[in-house]
């Protein structure tokens, strides 16, 4: 089987917000299986010293083990990931051999991904790891050097089995020999080559960094708000307390929903008259426009919220 055989997730997931666990702490791997969130990323690497690996690695197995059925650990949590170490060391191996036999888990954070030919490795070792009986690994590729960005586009495009990009900003201000500012200006480049990439190549998320400083939802709105204008669709968090804030705001808003549900009801009706375009409120309505609001509309649904209220409301809504 090649390694582009291996399929693009053909069934869409919301990452809002992509929660990082430290697998050295059995208390809060056990605390996670009660949370709410897209997706619960249990920590095999940075959050882990280099002497507590092997023993985090077991413990980390041992829990998912109990609770290994392929429909995850919990209602409530979307999706169960691990990030490993980065792939060509051996901590890194071990990670991915051990996990890839937990049914529970179905992605895989690769750290450190700075060439096509890291994800390709990792996408090989999955595939022979992982017992039959299971659903393919998804990857998510962490980009953390100046070289993982200027690679992208290999990386984006060498295996299907990639199903998201994480931009890591720490230790790319630290490759880049540049200080974070509030204003984030000095990753504009990074940043948007990221979602740039992540959109040519069909790589469904693309998560945005971690608000470090985690107890102040002013700052953490704020970031949000940036990066979803800048087109990323979710965040890292750190702390459990930001999930609901990230969530809610990279959800579609009361005002974006019900203008989708206008576009779409009034679209309906151009296209039965045979109208390429029309107006809505004085705003030029066309096909990227309906495009556009028929993804807010499908990632309303996947984020559980029900537009039937709305369609009934504005069920009269003619094209101008």
């Amino acid at each position: 089987m090649s390694l582009r055989s291996l399929g693009r997730n053909s069934s869409p997931i919301v990452r809002r917000a992509l929660l990082y666990v430290p697998a050295s702490s059995e208390k809060m791997i056990r605390k996670s299986f009660n949370l709410t969130c897209d997706n619960v990323t249990y920590d095999l690497e940075d959050s882990v010293t280099d002497g507590n690996k092997e023993h985090a690695r077991e413990r980390l197995v041992n829990i998912l083990g109990e609770r290994n059925s392929l429909a995850g650990a919990s209602q409530s949590v979307g999706e169960l990931a691990v990030r490993i170490n980065p792939p060509l060391t051996q901590n890194g191996l071990w990670d991915l051999t051990s996990v890839a036999k937990i049914g529970c888990v179905s992605t895989i954070v690769v750290s450190k991904v700075n060439q096509a030919s890291d994800l390709a490795y990792v996408a090989q070792v999955a595939q022979q790891a992982r017992p039959a009986q299971f659903p393919p690994l998804k990857l998510i590729a962490l980009i953390e050097s100046a070289r993982g960005i200027m690679e992208l586009s290999s990386i984006c495009s060498r295996t299907d089995s990639l199903d998201g990009l994480i931009i890591g900003l720490e230790d790319l201000a630290l490759d880049l020999s540049v200080t974070r500012t509030p204003d984030l200006s000095e990753f504009l480049y990074a940043r948007s080559a990221i979602v740039t990439a992540a959109r040519a190549f069909g790589v469904q998320s693309v998560i945005d960094m971690v608000c470090t400083d985690y107890m102040n939802d002013k700052v953490l709105r704020e970031e949000c708000q940036n990066g979803k204008r800048m087109g990323f669709n979710g965040k890292q968090v750190i702390n459990p307390r930001q999930i609901d804030i990230v969530q809610d705001m990279f959800s579609p808003s009361e005002v974006e929903i019900e203008w989708a549900t206008r576009v779409s009801i009034a679209s309906e009706k151009a296209k039965r008259d045979g109208r390429g375009a029309w107006t809505l409120d004085g705003e030029m309505i066309d096909a990227p426009v309906e495009k556009r609001a028929q993804r807010l509309l499908d990632l309303a649904k996947q984020c559980r919220i029900s537009i039937e209220n709305l369609r009934e409301k504005w069920k009269g809504q003619e094209p101008e």
